[in-house]
């Protein structure tokens, strides 16, 4: 029961900050698998899932760098929008929101006195940032269809 909770818990935390949503899903996954002595989800099972925990951080931290390049961003403000996110998530819900789009503009105000082309790069990594939240949700479901393939399909 505490497994399910957990994976609960992960999938809300995926999409609320402050919470280590995938990394909760993954612990749920391996809690359930060990009390089950690993019988029917096997190791190679547990670590496909790891390699899917850890794509999906690399996702939520590239996905804002990403959207700024695709406008033609300085390299600074790729990492402004990077640094931006993951320092977001220390704020709560306005940090997660704000965090991408501010630390893009001050990246590209760094690089060029541009303010139009900082708030094109502002808004570019916001919708990074709101894919990359969306893949993360999409790559924890995988996670979970991957689980519950193994837990219940022989």
């Amino acid at each position: 029961m505490f497994a399910i909770a957990l994976i609960i818990v992960g999938l809300v935390g995926i999409v609320m900050p402050g919470l280590p949503g995938t990394i909760l899903v993954f612990a749920g996954m391996c809690l359930a698998a060990w009390a089950d002595g690993f019988s029917r989800v096997g190791m190679a099972t547990i670590a496909l899932l790891a390699v899917l925990a850890a794509a999906s951080y690399a996702v939520e931290l590239g996905a804002a760098a990403f959207g700024v390049k695709r406008v033609g961003a300085s390299r600074r403000a790729m990492v402004g929008a990077a640094a931006g996110t993951l320092l977001g998530v220390f704020f709560g819900l306005p940090g997660v929101v704000i965090g991408p789009f501010a630390g893009a503009v001050i990246g590209e105000l760094s690089a060029r006195s541009d303010l139009a082309q900082a708030g094109r790069v502002g808004v570019a990594a916001w919708i990074g940032f709101l894919v990359g939240t969306v893949v993360k949700v999409g790559i924890a479901f995988i996670m979970l269809g991957i689980f519950l393939f193994a837990l219940f399909v022989p």
